[in-house]
């Protein structure tokens, strides 16, 4: 089913036309990931889908009735109620029933007539809406968006943005519309929580569209890949995986179309140029009107004017020491308090790539200080090769001056003429009067360009990077990985972007929060390796609580004096099997029996006899509470 189509949209701002020429259709199951460089207008475009902004040419046409939770990148969420009031806000109407539901069971014991038929039409519409599971579906979407049974209660006037955008984003998750719209939905989440909303979108019931800089989340969600870029849509079918390999095939047909054109026009040219004045002037004059009209009709069918990227490369001065860091015994914190985070002994070598990964606030950066030796350790010790020269990227660019022109930064990282740092900085899409911007005015993005510029300067063959594709669009997320994969000094990597992580690390250091044993996991191999190894070690862990359960549950059978047996049921096989048969056949007894009451029950709320309807009740909970202990005991008999 379509929820919306839109034919022959165009946006312009005064004479800037930011797109135009756009058509496009979203169904219930589609899982659109609406992709392209800063500055393509993707904001504006989805603005104009849902209704919060009019198209300058086209038209939006929406199923009737259809409901879009719209998550902007900058929610406002204002008052002074609680998280748990606002997220509860997504299940007013189940609350009026639930009141009525109430209301109506008071009047119930009074023996009115009419209360009863209502009690069950309301009730059956309670029920059909999740009006016994809501609260738990509450509970599920905060924890799963990273909030603690703690901040349930908390006003969310001490929040911070960040908090209050999550908190927006749980809403509308818990309202289920027809259609999600979500600008930039992970920024405020930790890897935990991107990986739950991943699994939540896959499972969601309506379509989503999302703008997204984070390639891992796109590649597990999306289904569908729209890419604005120079004013067009190009659509994509698959995830971020599919859509780079379609994406290099078109680009590269459209390169071998527009060489062939060219070709062509060259020729027709040459012929134009020999013949128009000779005695064959008649032919090259058609030749020359066909030609003309071919290009005005058709352009340049094939020219793909590549996108500025910027130009980052990093050199090393030199190699230094076989391995780089080492550590002993070493734990992280400050003196007088308990360590933060307890290491295993690692060894981090010439030429690889540590990413060390966990929410904020797990001893990250306390780590990364002790090794290299501007924190003193807790205890243990740490060993730094010689001749490591570190180069730093800090994630809130703290390194830079908000004060100074763009072009003083790089001037201060190394002397230049200014002539020679315009085009330095222009590798980095710095040109014309951007290079004399003040670093305070710019854009994260833009901030992050000049960083890893002043960074490319220096000739560091360790580079400590913290968070270094924040803000950066894909286009230079792909520049920076395809530099980090050709550099050829050692790198730690502090990052949420899997995507990034999974393409360069051949170490995983993962800080766990709530892990027991305050212990930094160390893995080495790659991203992907090691979730599945995170993934098989929770389901040995899940087994082996199962088979402690077991242990437990025989134990105690045999203290209770009852024969202890390998199986729960104590049977031979035939014996096994003739009771298998017995539960069964009660089971079905007693659903038949159930079946039978709610149509007694249905009959007895028609015509009004309230008497028989709660002694109906009586006997269905009765019967409930029988085939559980059937079903628990046919589940026993199963294993």
């Amino acid at each position: 089913m379509s929820l919306l189509h839109a034919t022959n949209l165009a946006k312009s701002f005064g004479d800037f036309e930011v797109f135009s020429e756009i058509s496009v259709e979203i169904q219930r199951e589609a899982r659109i990931a609406l992709v392209g460089p800063n500055g393509a207008g993707k904001t504006t475009l989805l603005n104009v889908l849902i209704g919060e902004s009019t198209p300058s040419v086209g038209e939006v046409y929406t199923m009737k009735g259809l409901r879009i939770g719209f998550l902007p990148q900058r929610p406002e969420l204002l008052g002074d109620h609680t998280l748990w009031e606002e997220a509860i806000k997504a299940f007013a109407e189940l609350e009026r029933q639930e009141a009525q539901l109430h209301a109506l069971a008071e009047k119930l014991a009074t023996g009115d007539a009419d209360a009863l038929a209502r009690y069950g039409d309301i009730e059956a519409e309670f029920e059909a809406n999740g009006g016994y599971t809501y609260l738990q579906d509450i509970k599920t979407v905060l924890m799963g968006l990273g909030f603690s049974e703690a901040d349930f209660g908390t006003s969310l006037s001490t929040f911070s943005g960040g908090q209050k955008t999550r908190a927006v984003l749980a809403r509308l998750l818990l309202e289920a519309p027809d259609l999600l719209a979500l600008d930039e939905p992970t920024n405020h989440l930790d890897i935990q929580a991107v990986e739950w909303l991943e699994d939540y979108l896959t499972t969601f019931p309506g379509g989503v569209i999302s703008i997204s800089h984070d390639r891992y989340f796109i590649d597990h969600y999306a289904n569908l890949i729209w890419e604005l870029e120079y004013g067009a849509l190009e659509v994509y079918r698959g995830n971020y995986t599919h859509y780079i390999r379609q994406r290099e095939e078109r680009r590269e047909r459209q390169q071998k179309e527009y060489e062939a054109q060219q070709a062509f026009v060259a020729k027709e040219l040459d012929y134009i140029r020999r013949n128009i004045a000779g005695q064959n002037t008649r032919q090259a004059q058609g030749r020359r009107t066909r030609l003309e009209r071919t290009l005005r009709d058709n352009g340049a069918s094939g020219a793909t004017a590549e996108r500025d990227r910027m130009q980052l490369s990093l050199q090393v001065a030199h190699r230094g020491n076989e391995f780089v860091i080492k550590s002993k015994g070493l734990q992280v914190g400050y003196a007088g308090l308990p360590p933060v985070l307890r290491v295993p002994d690692l060894k981090l070598e010439r030429g690889e790539i540590a990413a060390l990964i966990g929410p904020n606030g797990v001893g990250k950066s306390t780590l990364i200080k002790t090794l290299l030796g501007l924190l003193t350790p807790h205890s243990g010790e740490v060993e730094v090769g010689d001749k490591v020269e570190v180069g730093y990227f800090a994630q809130a660019h703290e390194t830079l001056d908000p004060n100074n022109s763009v072009i003083d930064e790089i001037q201060l990282a190394r002397k230049m003429l200014p002539a020679e740092a315009r085009h330095y900085l222009a590798k980095y899409l710095f040109r014309g009067d951007d290079v004399f911007r003040k670093v305070g005015s710019l854009s994260g993005g833009e901030r992050g360009r000049v960083a890893l510029a002043k960074l490319a300067l220096g000739t560091a063959n360790v580079l400590l990077l913290d968070e270094p594709t924040n803000h950066l669009d894909i286009p230079a997320q792909e520049v920076l990985e395809e530099m980090l994969n050709d550099y050829g000094g050692t790198v730690i990597l502090i990052s949420h972007d899997r995507y990034l992580v999974d393409a360069l690390a051949t170490q995983v250091w993962a800080a766990i929060p709530g892990d027991p044993t305050g212990e930094l996991q160390l893995f080495k191999g790659s991203y992907s390796e090691y979730v599945q190894a995170r993934q098989a070690r929770i389901a040995q862990d899940a087994a082996a609580a199962k088979a402690r359960d077991k242990a437990a549950a025989a134990a105690a059978s045999k203290a209770n004096g009852t024969t202890p047996s390998s199986k729960k049921h104590g049977l031979n096989p035939h014996q096994l099997q003739k009771r298998v048969a017995e539960v069964e056949a009660q089971i079905a007894a007693l659903e038949a029996k159930q079946e039978a009451i709610n149509t007694e029950l249905t009959t007895a709320s028609t015509t009004g006899n309230g008497a028989r309807v709660l002694q109906l009740s009586t006997d269905y909970s009765r019967l409930e509470g029988e085939l559980e202990r059937t079903l628990a005991e046919w589940e026993r008999l199963m294993e």
